[in-house]
């Protein structure tokens, strides 16, 4: 009788995605993204994958993205879009939209932060599905989800007719505090460093 082989079972990485280099997100986890022009950001993002995007928002809101800014970015016929009635509701469409991986990215616009309890439930439901898709919530102001896997702040700082942001990373498990300042080349994000985030 031979003894059983013991093998090491290797995970494949989680893929990232980024549209540009600095700014590698994690699939199969829950980022959140922060300050005035959040949603130009989860924009970028949408336009560096493929397939289609759930965009959760609420019904009562009145800030809906409008197609027609959305085109320097990404194709708005990508787009899903829910809009639930109730404050819990918007999780639960988040969650349940993570675990089943029927899109790579699903974005809920939030009015205020969760609390740890549903960020770790939404980890829980994007890692459960084999399609591993990148969660977004967008929150206002300095954003604050506690056990988010990254935090990233994005403000308009234009000049003149050029268009710039101001992009910090204000939290990422592996990574540094770090800011950027974000403009457009030839149809790519080009991100310089912009000295230290405040807050």
């Amino acid at each position: 009788m031979t003894a059983p082989i013991l093998t090491r079972h290797r995970t494949t990485p989680t893929p990232c995605v980024a549209p540009a280099p600095e700014m590698a997100l994690l699939r199969g986890r829950l980022h959140e993204l922060c300050g005035p022009a959040r949603r130009v950001a989860a924009l970028w993002l949408a336009g560096a994958m493929q397939g289609p995007v759930l965009w959760i928002a609420p019904a009562w809101g009145t800030e809906a993205i409008n197609p027609c800014g959305m085109v320097d970015w990404v194709d708005p016929g990508r787009f899903l879009f829910a809009s639930p009635g109730r404050d819990e509701d918007l999780l639960w469409c988040t969650e349940e939209a993570l675990r089943s991986g029927a899109v790579a990215l699903v974005v809920a616009d939030l009015r205020s932060p969760p609390g740890l309890v549903p960020v770790r439930r939404l980890h829980l439901a994007a890692q459960s599905s084999g399609a591993a898709p990148l969660g977004l919530i967008l929150t206002p102001g300095d954003g604050g989800a506690p056990g988010v896997e990254s935090r990233w702040h994005t403000a308009p700082d234009h000049k003149g007719l050029q268009q710039v942001w101001r992009l910090e990373r204000r939290r990422a498990r592996t990574l540094p505090p770090k800011a950027w300042a974000v403009h457009r080349h030839e149809g790519q994000l080009r991100l310089t460093p912009d000295g230290a985030p405040e807050g």
